[in-house]
């Protein structure tokens, strides 16, 4: 399948509930994106509409991927630090592929992507994301160029017997 990707989008209402049932959806897969299922596209709402409006404020991007037919199956978000010792790298945010297309390489063009989007973001020389151990994100991230460069253990908690490492990862833009 095809995606094109295209930076910073117009947030239509059309990207913005494209956007919130992905994120339901990915949640729902099991995809580490800040919930755990079950979850509604309402459930997500409050989250989006802080990241939209971080979008409007100018404090992050978006990298958006769209099939053929225009739906949104891939985002991911970049934001600039605002403390003035760390603004020459970007965090890399909710970074999610539709689950009917994980496996085709479809990640691995979004990761291209937002290492592109910040290249034109002036100044940043690396991208920083997490991920959440105990499901394969690092060693993706890993063939994706990042390396991981610390880990929180026990810092997620899925359930009260449920712990998941924090994995931070880099990228090296320059």
């Amino acid at each position: 399948m095809s995606v094109r990707f295209e930076l910073d989008p117009a947030v239509t209402p059309d990207v913005r509930d494209g956007i919130c049932a992905l994120w339901a959806d990915v949640s729902n897969a099991g995809g580490a994106v800040g919930f755990v299922p079950p979850v509604t596209p309402e459930d997500i709402r409050p989250d989006l509409v802080r990241r939209l409006a971080a979008l409007a404020e100018g404090d992050e991007r978006l990298v958006a991927g769209r099939d053929a037919g225009g739906r949104v199956v891939a985002t991911a978000f970049l934001a600039r630090n605002r403390h003035r010792l760390y603004t020459h790298w970007l965090w890399v945010y909710t970074v999610m592929v539709h689950p009917s297309l994980q496996g085709r390489g479809v990640g691995r063009a979004l990761m291209a992507a937002v290492a592109d989007a910040a290249r034109t973001t002036g100044g940043a020389i690396g991208l920083r994301l997490t991920c959440r151990g105990g499901t394969g994100l690092s060693r993706f991230y890993a063939s994706c160029g990042y390396r991981e460069i610390g880990r929180a253990p026990r810092a997620i908690r899925l359930a009260d017997d449920d712990y998941r490492d924090d994995v931070t990862m880099w990228l090296d833009l320059d």
